[in-house]
């Protein structure tokens, strides 16, 4: 994970180079970003969220903890796939929250993520059935707390660029990238503030 102190440096680099976030970041400077350290966690939790809204991620998630207990690989892989489909979830994601926590109880995940760069992470997670760009960038921020990583696939960050950016015109994955140029190595910073003028409120995976 990286130096907590690294937060600090980031709101001084972005704010100097970028006079949009440098009010953005004045008005919602508490709270900050958590990494756990948790990747099983926020696998499933992406895979849950995927293509549904928050509140809906967030009602099937807490009926999985009532059904579970705990949400750890053991406890998954001992309920079935229509306990799961129970709590909310597709046959499809049920399916993949099963392969995921059978794949962690046969030690091919249960690995040391924080020793490894971000390129074989991702390489390493995008071989997993169900798990594409998006769940990786959530792992990426709220696990491993990497401080440079642009989710161009979440439709959060794309809205609050494009109302800050663009007037809410429709933008392109590059233009978003090309916005965001100056605002490296501390992208991640920039999206948990752009996040906060979506919703107030963090979300955690």
């Amino acid at each position: 994970m990286a130096d907590p102190d690294y937060w600090e440096d980031a709101i001084l680099h972005i704010s100097k180079r970028d006079d949009v976030l440098s009010k953005i970041i004045e008005q919602n400077l508490e709270p900050r970003l958590n990494p756990h350290g948790d990747v099983f966690r926020t696998l499933i939790k992406s895979i849950v969220g995927q293509q549904i809204s928050i509140q809906a991620a967030d009602a099937t998630w807490d009926r999985m903890v009532g059904l579970l207990g705990e949400i750890n690989p053991n406890e998954i892989c001992k309920a079935g796939l229509m306990d799961l489909r129970g709590c909310g979830l597709s046959m499809r994601k049920a399916e993949y929250i099963s392969g995921v926590s059978e794949m962690w109880m046969d030690g091919r995940l249960d690995i040391d993520w924080g020793g490894l760069e971000q390129i074989e992470i991702r390489d390493r997670l995008l071989s997993i059935r169900g798990v594409g760009p998006w769940t990786v960038d959530m792992v990426l921020i709220f696990s491993l707390g990497f401080t440079d990583v642009l989710p161009t696939g979440d439709v959060g960050l794309l809205r609050a660029v494009e109302n800050n950016y663009a007037g809410g015109r429709r933008l392109s994955a590059e233009e978003v990238m090309a916005i965001a140029e100056p605002w490296r190595p501390y992208r991640t910073v920039a999206t948990w503030y752009l996040w906060r003028t979506i919703d107030a409120e963090p979300v955690s995976y």
